[in-house]
């Protein structure tokens, strides 16, 4: 079969497509024949710098949606030729992988498998950030940054539908705006000076919620504009910066509330506490709450171009590689 083979790690270059051997199931797990998979921002930390990967050869890739080839020894819920989307942890830029039962959920009725294959990251972790983790109230405000990104996207309709207050969203460039407005966001911050026009639309008393995959400076920025009780959320470093700590001295004076939340970890420690929080995430892309735009879509032989685009911040809502998919 072919894949997306990484053999050294490196820039987008290093994506090659190989000839390997069709992996099989085993006990738990299915195979399933990709049509799309994913492309996500934690994708080029693994291909540049072996993020939560095993040394090279690998393939990554973290989610993909297909239909079921195979299934292993205690495999229940789950048949051959099943439509299915799958948290794939890595091995999703391939034309079979295999994943662990648990993590693999049929696609909803009236949801195609191009849609399908953004959903397994994107909506459950937009849900969490939102209602398990975030707990958002109804009036309060929420600042998002990565507003135009895949999780971004879906934050703001699924925070308008949980009776958000005013949402404020931080993009990188300014024909970014516009797409974060249409999501839902009703002020939209870009350039380096984001916190103070953030204040200043506050009118200085900041946000009850804060979502923040960027980490470094922009986190430490957005602490400062919790409001008294506000709740912040972190669920990436893609800066890279030194990672936050605290103490509880400069958390206590405000009362505020400082979390954490990883897809991937949760995957690790709790697939039983993922299966549930995906199974109400997905429908609401079936019940059409949720729409999350498709701005680029490549064959799987062009998966070092999706890195670039990624990387210059040239997209906006999700990106997907065409495997065996219809174009």
């Amino acid at each position: 079969m072919r894949a997306i083979v990484v053999e050294e790690l490196g820039g987008p270059e290093v994506l090659r497509v190989r000839e390997v051997p069709a992996p099989e199931p085993g006990p738990g797990e299915v195979a399933i024949r990709v049509a799309w998979a994913g492309v996500n921002f934690a994708e080029i930390k693994v291909r540049a710098t072996g993020y939560r990967s095993s040394a090279p050869p690998f393939t990554p890739g973290l989610e993909v949606s297909g239909t079921v080839q195979a299934v292993g020894a205690g495999v229940t819920g789950l048949s051959v030729g099943q439509r299915v989307t799958a948290l794939t942890l890595f091995g999703g830029y391939a034309e079979t992988a295999v994943v662990s039962a648990a993590l693999t959920f049929p696609v909803p009725d009236g949801v195609g498998l191009r849609l399908a294959a953004t959903l397994p990251t994107v909506l459950p972790t937009a849900h969490a950030l939102v209602h398990e983790v975030g707990r958002l109230r109804a009036g309060e405000s929420v600042l998002v940054q990565s507003a135009a990104g895949g999780v971004g996207t879906v934050v703001g309709q699924i925070a308008k539908r949980a009776g958000a207050g005013t949402l404020h969203g931080v993009v990188s460039r300014p024909d970014k705006a516009d797409y974060a407005r249409r999501q839902g966001y009703d002020e939209v911050f870009v350039g380096d000076d984001w916190a103070d026009q953030a204040r200043k639309a506050t009118v200085g008393r900041g946000v009850d919620l804060l979502l923040d995959p960027v980490g470094g400076r922009t986190w430490r920025q957005g602490l400062e504009l919790l409001s008294p009780f506000g709740r912040a959320v972190s669920y990436g470093n893609a800066s890279g910066e030194q990672p936050w700590s605290a103490g509880l001295d400069s958390l206590s004076p405000g009362g505020h509330g400082v979390f954490g939340f990883s897809l991937y970890g949760l995957a690790k420690s709790a697939p039983d506490a993922l299966r549930q929080l995906a199974d109400r995430a997905l429908w609401l892309a079936a019940d059409g709450t949720v729409d999350l735009p498709i701005s680029h879509e490549l064959p799987l032989h062009e998966a070092a171009e999706a890195h670039r685009l990624i990387e210059t911040r040239a997209t906006t809502g999700k990106l997907v590689l065409r495997v065996s998919g219809e174009a």
